[in-house]
């Protein structure tokens, strides 16, 4: 996969990361490999009149299943690191690491100044789209989906860090958790199994953690917005200039 990227991608990566159901703690046998990332353009194609690709996107076939790398230049993700965005702290903070450098430990390294109470916005927005799908579907993907995003989402306003393995977090969920995840490895797109709990008990805890992170929110010790945002701001200088 490296030499992949290697031979495709035409700037130096800060860092790859996987994302995706496998970040998630439940990929299935045919997942696909969801691949993010930052790169960086040389400067002549970010100061000239003629500037470089601000995403690079890619789809390959990566041992029978599809494998997809989106990276950003730097400037645009930690822009997007400066926002309520929680995609991003996850890919940054990703422990399934393709290819990294010293700015990636320099980026990490800014994370705990980056995350804010208004994370949960994200997250709660998330998972209204995710129970939305899963409404309409009844597929097991977009209820993990669901529930992996507002446990994510609850450990953030409680702790400041980042997690977004679901078997990490299940502790804190419905109990049958453990079992939807496992179900979830046969196939990426199956539905729910026969044995699950009902809808309505289903529906009743979604909305139970729903109410809990909204609530963590509310007393989360975390400051509204970034508390380093010039710090970031040099980061990206310093790269530049480097």
């Amino acid at each position: 996969m490296l030499d992949r990227l290697a031979a495709d991608h035409p700037y130096p990566r800060a860092f790859v990361t996987v994302s995706g159901a496998h970040l998630y703690g439940f990929p299935s046998v045919d997942s696909d490999v969801d691949l993010r990332g930052v790169h960086l353009l040389p400067l002549e194609e970010v100061v000239g009149l003629e500037t470089g690709e601000e995403t690079f996107t890619r789809m390959w076939d990566h041992a029978g299943v599809e494998a997809d790398i989106v990276t950003h230049d730097l400037a645009k993700f930690c822009t997007l690191l400066l926002r309520r965005n929680g995609y991003v702290l996850e890919q940054v903070m990703s422990p399934l690491v393709v290819a990294t450098s010293p700015l990636h430990e320099e980026m990490k390294a800014l994370v705990p100044g980056l995350v804010t109470s208004n994370h949960a916005h994200h997250y709660l927005g998330f998972a209204r789209t995710q129970w939305k799908q899963f409404s309409q579907t009844h597929g097991l993907k977009p209820l993990l989906y669901t529930f992996r995003v507002l446990l994510t989402g609850i450990h953030l306003m409680r702790t400041g860090q980042v997690e977004a393995d679901l078997t990490r977090l299940a502790g804190d969920g419905p109990s049958y958790l453990a079992e939807l995840i496992e179900a979830k490895r046969g196939a990426e797109h199956g539905a729910l199994p026969a044995d699950a709990p009902e809808p309505s008990r289903i529906e009743a805890d979604v909305a139970a953690l729903t109410v809990r992170l909204d609530a963590e929110r509310e007393r989360s010790d975390l400051p509204e917005l970034p508390s380093n945002r010039r710090a970031v701001n040099d980061l990206v200088v310093t790269a530049r200039l480097r």
